[in-house]
C-alpha cells in the first residue's frame, strides 16, 4: 500500500486522522474496525454488495461529454462522471449501503447520522428500508428548510428525522446532536459517518466504499478516449466523493486533480466554508484535519449555498493530500455555483446539484486556459433538491 493510500494501523493519514475520542469510544471504534476487516474479505459480503450496486443503485454510472458546453466554453474538453444517476440521486449511496450492510453484520438495533443536504439521510433511509434497520437522521433546521423534498423522501422511507436547532443550525451542529444520540448506547447504536470524516476507521472506511466511482471512471475514460484525464475535479465539504473519485488515480502523476470548496460570500468574508484555503490543522469530531478555526481552536460558524458543503473540517486524506501538494485546493463562489448551475441545465439539459456545480464552476472558469485538455468534473449529485431555492434565488 501506498504512503498516499494509507492510513497506518492507528488510522492516520500522516498527522491527520486518528482517534481523538472518549477512551470508553475507542474499544466501540476498534470494534467496528476488526469487523468491517472481516466482511470486506468475505465472499458473501462483497457478492452481495455488487449485486446491490448493480441491481439497486444502477452502477456503474456512466462517463459524458459534455459536447455543447465544451464547444461554448471554447477551451477543455468537460467530461462528467454521472453519480447524480445513482439511486438516490447522489454518490452517497455508495458508502450507505456498505455501513447498512456493516450494522446489520455487528446486530446492532439503530443507525444513526447527520446530514447537511439531506443525500446522506436519503440514502442511508433508502439503505436500512432495504435491510430493515430503523434509521434516525439529524438535520439542521436551515437544512431541513432548504431541503424540503429530501425530507419528504427521508420520511416516506420510514426514518425519523430529527430537526436540530442549536447554533447554526446546519451540517456541524446536526453532527453533534447525532452523535450525543449515538453515545447514549454506542454498543447497540451504529454511526453512519456521511463522508470520510470522524474517528477512525471511518475515514477509510467511506473512501473504500466510495473508490468505486474512480475505478469505474478510469476504466470508462480509457474505453472512450484511449488516454486518462488531464485534470480531474470535484467539491470538497467533508470530501467523499472527491476522494472516492481521485483514489483510483492518485499513482498517475500525469493527472492533476483539484478539489473545490466553498468560498460562499467570498473570501474576504466570514461567509465561506473555504477549510484549505482559510483553516489550519486542528482537532474536530474525533479527528485530526484542517479546521476553520477560532484563537481558541473553536470551530467557526461556516456557510455555503450548497448546504452539504458548509462544514468546518474535511476528511484527514484530504489534509493530507493538501500537505503533500498531490491534490490542489481551490474555490467557486455561491455566484459562480449559481451560473454554473444555470450553464449545465441549458447546455447539457443536467441540473446539478449545488454542490457539483462548485465543481463544475472551477472547470468552467478555467477551461480557456486548458486549451484541448480533457477534464473529468465529479458530477456527484443532482439538483431536483435544489430546484426550489435556485428557483427563488434567481426569481425564475
Amino acid at each position: 500500500m501506498s504512503n498516499i493510500q494509507m492510513p497506518d494501523s492507528k488510522g492516520f493519514f500522516g498527522e491527520y486522522g486518528g482517534q481523538e475520542i472518549p477512551p470508553e469510544l475507542k474499544k466501540i471504534m476498534d470494534d467496528i474496525y476488526r469487523a468491517y476487516l472481516q466482511i470486506r474479505e468475505s465472499d458473501a459480503f462483497v457478492a452481495e454488495l455488487h449485486e446491490l450496486q448493480r441491481h439497486y443503485v444502477g452502477r456503474p454510472s456512466p462517463v459524458y461529454y459534455c459536447r455543447r458546453l465544451s464547444e461554448h466554453l471554447g477551451g477543455a474538453h468537460i467530461y462528467l462522471k454521472r453519480e447524480d444517476l445513482n439511486h438516490t440521486g447522489a454518490h452517497k449511496i455508495n458508502h450507505c449501503l456498505g455501513e447498512a450492510l456493516l450494522a446489520r453484520h455487528m446486530g446492532k438495533t439503530k443507525v444513526l447520522a447527520e446530514t447537511g443536504a439531506g443525500q446522506h439521510g436519503v440514502a442511508l433511509a433508502a439503505a436500512c428500508a432495504l435491510i430493515g434497520m430503523p434509521c434516525e437522521i439529524h438535520m439542521g433546521e436551515v437544512d431541513i428548510a432548504k431541503q424540503a423534498p429530501n425530507v419528504t423522501r427521508m420520511k416516506l422511507m420510514g426514518a425519523q428525522v430529527v430537526c436540530v436547532t442549536r447554533g447554526t443550525r446546519t451540517l456541524k451542529d446536526a453532527v453533534d446532536s447525532a452523535f450525543e444520540e449515538y453515545l447514549r448506547d454506542p454498543d447497540n447504536f451504529f454511526y453512519a459517518i456521511g463522508s470520510v470524516v470522524g474517528p477512525h476507521p471511518f475515514p477509510q472506511m467511506v473512501r473504500d466504499f466510495q473508490q468505486i466511482v474512480g475505478i469505474e471512471a478510469r476504466e470508462q475514460f480509457l474505453d472512450m478516449t484511449g488516454t486518462l484525464p488531464d485534470q480531474l475535479v470535484a467539491c470538497v465539504g467533508g470530501g467523499s466523493n472527491a476522494i472516492g473519485l481521485f483514489t483510483a488515480f492518485l499513482e498517475d502523476a500525469e493527472v492533476s486533480m483539484v478539489g473545490i470548496e466553498p468560498s460562499g460570500l467570498g473570501l474576504d468574508t466570514p461567509d465561506h466554508a473555504a477549510t484549505m484555503t482559510r483553516g489550519a490543522p486542528g482537532v474536530l469530531h474525533g479527528m485530526r484535519c484542517y479546521v476553520l478555526q477560532d484563537e481558541n481552536g473553536e470551530p467557526l460558524p461556516v456557510y455555503s449555498i450548497a448546504s452539504g458543503l458548509d462544514y468546518p473540517g474535511v476528511g484527514p486524506q484530504h489534509s493530507y493530500l493538501k500537505d503533500l501538494g498531490r491534490v490542489q485546493y481551490e474555490s467557486a463562489t455561491d455566484a459562480e455555483c449559481l451560473q454554473a448551475f444555470q450553464l449545465l441545465a441549458r447546455m447539457e439539459g443536467i441540473i446539478p446539484a449545488l454542490e457539483s456545480a462548485h465543481a463544475l464552476a472551477y472547470a468552467i472558469r478555467t477551461a480557456a486556459e486548458r486549451q484541448g485538455e480533457r477534464i473529468l468534473v465529479n458530477l456527484s449529485g443532482r439538483g431536483d433538491k435544489d430546484i426550489d431555492f435556485v428557483a427563488s434565488r434567481l426569481e425564475l
